[in-house]
């Protein structure tokens, strides 16, 4: 099947991947685009309520050849988005194994195109096992017949993506830096936004011949580069020591002690960085319109983006609605600690939201208003606003009130409020309420989010955790009993 058929306007995808990160953007891009998308996942229930309407997902597996089958069936375009770097075993053999498999299927379904992200740097002798590997599936899916079209990135910036999440824990945790060499060692960074668009720019890529395109950001620096370019503009004074040698065993250990990143993992991703990763031949013009973003752009982008993020997240999601309180639920988002935790009460969502609506000023915090003074107190004794400030109305809120030395930063009457810190601290801090109807009442949810900055924000919390935990586990609960005293009063 030739890819330039009446279909090729919306062709039919196949998209793998899509519970991953890059694979689960594309897929939004995707959809938002149109057409015929098909999802392979292992674990379809990943992406329920994940998807649009229109998607499908089938379940399946790169090692089983007879769901590959059916997920290839009238497949125009097949995006091959998987890898196995955070695989315990011979990943080299598993990422062989699988790219076989995909071939195989995606000939004889006759796919017209099959489109995969590989990495840079992989032509060197001394290449990492992680980057051979990537060479070797591009050669293995162009034995598939269809047309591939190939991109080779460096390091992808973008809220979520694993290198960027080393940059940002080494920098926010440590203020000086043992750096090895591999810190040094050039590459050519590509914020998320842009290895989306050409990932689904490569739909509209005329001709059927195989294709190889090199892709990265407008710049080319180290990773001590990016490291100093996120401490900048998070306003981090941070030290970098060089040393000679530092083996990637150990540099791996120790990435596992002071980043989210596992340790198998960060050894593979310093493996692919004794040798530069920087684009030697760019697409030609005219192949795809993008202007690719700088470090500056695209880490100011991640760091942005993940106030969308974390707005768009809803941590009900992963909290049980039954009623039952979680006691000190903290998760992390990127750098933030989050204290969720829920109630259930036996009132009418109204009640629910009347203590809400009246917290601080002279109502107080339902919970150790003397421990709320102490701490409005010291705010005030470094140069804060302190509590003195008080609330406009006792009963009603609007955006950008103040309630003591917190300043409302959304509200839906009835239902939400967001309150975003003014206190002097090493970090940004919220305090939000929601309240939804529950088939007992209402569920009131109640969430603590902090972003250090910092090794002193990240001191800063879990100093003061025991206190919060005390704090924010009482305030919930005076705030569900003055519910039901309100819905009793109305009735």
């Amino acid at each position: 099947m030739s890819f330039q058929e009446p279909d090729a306007e919306r062709p039919r995808i196949l998209l793998t991947g899509a519970t991953g990160y890059i694979g689960g953007r594309l897929l939004t891009r995707l959809e938002a685009d149109g057409g015929h998308i098909r999802c392979l996942a292992r674990r379809p229930e990943n992406l329920a309520g994940k998807v649009a309407d229109s998607t499908e997902v089938v379940r399946g597996d790169l090692n089983d050849r007879d769901s590959l089958d059916q997920a290839m069936c009238e497949i125009d375009v097949a995006y091959y988005l998987v890898h196995s770097l955070g695989s315990s075993g011979d990943f080299e053999a598993e990422e062989a194994a699988s790219a076989q498999n995909f071939a195989d299927a995606a000939r004889n379904a006759g796919v017209g195109r099959i489109i995969y992200l590989g990495g840079l740097g992989g032509d060197a002798a001394s290449a990492s096992s992680h980057l051979r590997s990537r060479r070797r599936v591009g050669e293995i899916l162009r034995t598939s017949r269809a047309a591939v079209i190939e991109f080779r990135a460096s390091i992808v910036i973008g809220s979520g993506s694993v290198s960027f999440e080393m940059v940002r824990a080494l920098v926010e945790r440590l203020p000086v830096m043992i750096t090895p060499r591999w810190v040094s060692v050039p590459a050519q960074p590509i914020a998320i936004n842009d290895l989306i668009e050409y990932l689904a720019s490569a739909l509209k890529v005329e001709g059927d011949d195989n294709r190889v395109f090199e892709i990265g950001g407008s710049d080319v620096v180290s990773y001590g580069g990016l490291m100093r370019e996120y401490a900048r503009q998070r306003r981090l004074r941070r030290m970098m020591i060089a040393v000679p040698v530092l083996t990637p065993r150990l540099s791996s250990l120790w990435l596992g002690l002071v980043t989210p990143v596992y340790a198998r993992i960060g050894r593979k991703l310093i493996d692919s960085l004794r040798n530069a990763s920087v684009v030697d031949a760019p697409p030609p013009a005219g192949t795809f319109d993008i202007q690719p973003a700088g470090v500056q752009d695209a880490i100011a982008a991640a760091i942005h983006n993940e106030d969308r993020e974390f707005a768009e997240t809803r941590w009900s999601d992963a909290l049980s609605s039954s009623g039952a309180q979680r006691q000190n639920r903290t998760v992390r988002f990127g750098s933030r600690l989050v204290d969720t935790r829920t109630v259930v009460v036996p009132a009418p969502p109204q009640s629910a939201f009347s203590p809400i609506s009246k917290i601080g000023g002279d109502t107080g915090w339902y919970c150790a208003n003397y421990l709320w003074s102490i701490r409005g107190f010291l705010d005030l004794l470094t140069g804060g606003v302190g509590v003195r400030r008080g609330r406009r109305d006792p009963d009603r809120l609007a955006v950008g009130d103040t309630v003591d030395w917190w300043r409302v930063e959304s509200y839906e009457p009835g239902r939400r409020v967001k309150l975003f810190a003014e206190m002097r601290m090493p970090g940004r801090a919220w305090l939000e309420f929601e309240v939804s109807p529950h088939d007992q009442g209402s569920l009131i949810r109640q969430t603590a989010e902090f972003d250090p900055v910092g090794l002193a924000g990240l001191i800063y919390w879990y100093s003061l955790w025991p206190l919060h935990s005390y704090v924010f586990r009482g305030m919930i609960r005076g705030i569900a009993a003055a519910a039901v005293r309100d819905a009793r009063n109305r009735n």
